[in-house]
């Protein structure tokens, strides 16, 4: 870890690498927002020069975070966004004052000649062969303020109208003129209060994402539907709450055995008012007739449209598929990962405890079998019927 040389960073660090591997950190958010907050810190208490040496520490704990758990994906999820948000506000940060000492630059040249024509480019500089300071013929800005752009875009290229040859010079100038205004004009460490309050936002986001996924349950659940679950969500849980303070429905809630989580949810939801019918997993495919609609969490959605969720999750994702019942799924952006499925096609992420399935005073029995808890199913997205998300 040479990235990272301070010692309150490093002993923060590895707590919670710590928290990953021995399981004591449970559930996608929980583990989001444990992330953030080592960003915040690392944010807050790093020394650093340049925003590349940022960068490279944010990276160095991004990979040991993801080292620790790599099964956890809203880690990186979180990881890679505060990458994004550090180079969105160097990029705003050196912008403006660049452009302001161009244009001034340009203004002074412009008094002292007493003439508004600058110097002739040379072709590699000069590719349509007009005042770069004209605008051009059918669009209302200039060659300048197109190649400050963030990037040479299709749309810009469709524009000007250019050849492929032209198109090429065109990118190069462009490149060197990027170049030229990254250099910075103040210092790295004049962006820590902005990055530091573009955190606290991604943080805000974290806790009321139950609140913003649940916004629209009104509009998926109507009145006397039959809508089935499994295990116990908290997103599952705020979504169904809050479909029925405008909407009375019936829940019925798998057990999601061997964890029988599903009890703690039908517990929940009954306390809440809401008609709620436990039943077991091997009755999922009886009841499906009956079912207008199949609401599931989502560990993690994958680039593919594919989703981690609970076990038992793709038994009533095909169930629902054989009755035409429509399957839906609620996350939090944050669980949105860019990552494929490289396990095998209805392999777990994770395995849990063998002993919930078989116990170990079975002695004799264990000897002589392998037993394997699934923790996670993936269900692929042609089961996928609809997703809902926070905005």
């Amino acid at each position: 870890m040479s990235e990272i040389r301070d010692k309150g960073i490093l002993r923060q660090l590895d707590a919670l690498t710590s928290k990953l591997r021995r399981r004591q950190l449970v559930g996608a958010r929980e583990s989001a927002l444990e992330t953030t907050l080592l960003m915040k810190y690392i944010v807050s208490h790093a020394k650093f020069n340049t925003i590349h040496e940022l960068i490279a520490i944010i990276k160095a704990a991004g990979r040991r975070l993801v080292e620790a758990q790599p099964k956890e994906h809203t880690v990186g999820n979180i990881v890679r966004r505060i990458l994004r948000l550090i180079r969105e506000e160097w990029a705003a940060s050196v912008k403006k004052p660049v452009e302001d000492d161009d244009r001034a630059k340009d203004d002074e040249s412009e008094a002292n000649t007493g003439q508004n024509t600058p110097t002739p480019l040379s072709p590699k500089q000069s590719v349509t062969g007009v005042d770069p300071y004209v605008p051009l013929a059918g669009a209302d800005i200039s060659l300048k303020a197109s190649t400050s752009d963030s990037q040479y875009s299709l749309s810009n290229f469709v524009l000007h109208g250019r050849p492929h040859r032209e198109a090429i010079d065109f990118a190069s100038v462009y490149a060197t003129r990027a170049n030229q205004s990254a250099k910075p004009t103040k210092s790295a460490q004049s962006i820590r209060p902005a990055l530091i309050s573009a955190i606290e936002e991604v943080m805000d986001e974290l806790e009321t994402v139950l609140d913003n996924v649940s916004n629209t349950a009104k509009d998926h659940i109507h009145s006397d539907e039959i809508v089935l679950t499994l295990g116990m969500s908290r997103t599952i849980e705020a979504f169904l709450k809050k479909a029925a303070l405008d909407r009375k429905f019936t829940a019925l809630v798998a057990e999601a055995a061997p964890s029988l989580s599903g009890h703690h949810l039908a517990r929940s939801l009954a306390s809440a008012g809401i008609n709620t019918i436990l039943i077991p997993d091997s009755a999922v495919y009886a009841v499906m007739s009956r079912v207008n609609k199949v609401i599931l969490g989502a560990h993690a959605i994958l680039a593919n449209g594919g989703v981690y969720a609970t076990a038992g999750s793709i038994l009533a994702a095909h169930a629902a598929q054989t009755h035409q019942t429509p399957v839906v799924f609620c996350a939090g952006q944050f669980k949105l990962s860019p990552l494929w499925n490289v396990y095998h096609t209805y392999g777990s992420l994770d395995f849990a405890n063998p002993s919930h399935v078989l116990g170990f005073q079975e002695g004799q029995l264990m000897d002589q079998v392998d037993v394997l808890n699934p923790a996670y199913d993936y269900v692929p997205p042609e089961l996928i019927n609809v997703f809902i998300t926070n905005e």
